[in-house]
């Protein structure tokens, strides 16, 4: 049950993360708790409590400084982003300090290009952020799927990466598909032909 739930926190985010910064920053602030505490195999229900700790605090920071709300945005979708690293690229017991670092490095690089590049860097870190929940999640749901979660060396590691890479494309696709507007897509129709500016 708690793999459905992650599942369709990642998916919205995955898939609708640009359309709401609200939404982003909450799915954003649980997928970031979640992550962290993941690292260090807790019980479910704490899992819980820092995916709720994470989206509050998240969603608090956030409304506070609305100035800077793309960098912060942009730092949460980093982390998350980090926080998943870390666990794919470890194996066996987590190293907190590895961990940290990876996670702080990715949150510092992804709070400057969101501030730069706004919508379009935003789209891409939503999507990899949900991505990398909906893996997490599906890993949780059957033992089959586990390595999805925690990944051994190997082609377990190369499959969850690939499946990595492949739903963060199509959460973007989709993304910019249905919100082009709100990014400043323009999409002119030529004949039976498309043509679409380049996005980030």
């Amino acid at each position: 049950m708690s793999g459905i739930i992650v599942v369709l926190i990642g998916a919205l985010l995955c898939f609708y993360g640009i359309r709401s910064l609200h939404l982003a920053v909450l799915a954003l602030g649980f997928g970031l708790g979640w992550f962290v505490a993941d690292l260090f195999n807790p019980s479910l229900s704490v899992l819980f409590l820092f995916g709720l700790i994470g989206a509050v605090a998240s969603w608090v920071v956030t409304t506070l400084v609305f100035k800077f709300s793309a960098y912060l945005v942009g730092g949460l979708a980093g982390a998350l982003v980090g926080a998943r690293t870390a666990d794919v690229v470890q194996t066996g017991d987590k190293d907190w300090a590895l961990s940290a670092i990876v996670i702080i490095a990715v949150a510092v690089a992804a709070a400057f290009l969101a501030d730069k590049y706004r919508e379009r860097a935003l789209l891409w870190l939503t999507s990899i952020g949900g991505a990398s929940m909906i893996l997490n999640g599906l890993g949780r749901t059957t033992d089959v799927l586990d390595f999805l979660r925690h990944p051994e060396p190997g082609w377990k590691q190369l499959v969850a990466t690939v499946a990595w890479v492949a739903l963060s494309v199509a959460g973007w696709m989709i993304q910019r598909h249905l919100f082009g507007e709100k990014l400043g897509i323009k999409v002119q129709v030529v004949g039976k032909k498309k043509a679409a500016d380049s996005a980030g």
